[in-house]
């Protein structure tokens, strides 16, 4: 198992595990989430090849969670606006957060 489709998932995998870390708002969690349902189809791929049935299971249970990802963060049009609406205010948040730390170091 060091073939270019598992070194490409695995790299997909990190850049999307990147991209939710960093906390950069909706669309890069949605894209993090196409970039992991890719990732899984190259695992399933590569464990059906190989004859690694776990693995295969594995990430067919994950492209499903991530296809679900993809529908909350991306195209379901009620958790798209209550996303917006909760980014507005935690932007809002860290502003102010921002300014308390500013005033209690001055």
């Amino acid at each position: 198992m060091n073939s270019p489709l598992e070194w490409l998932a695995a790299a997909l995998t990190i850049v999307a595990a990147g991209l939710i870390a960093a906390n950069i708002g909706r669309r890069a969690t949605g894209v993090a989430f196409i970039l992991y349902t890719v990732a899984a189809a190259g695992w399933i791929v590569s464990a059906l090849l190989n004859h690694t049935k776990p693995l295969a299971i594995q990430n067919g249970i994950l492209l499903a969670i991530d296809v679900f990802g993809i529908w909350q963060y991306l195209l379901n049009p009620r958790k798209i606006r209550e996303i917006d609406k909760l980014e507005e205010v935690a932007s809002e948040i860290k502003e102010e957060v921002d300014e308390e730390i500013a005033a209690e170091g001055a």
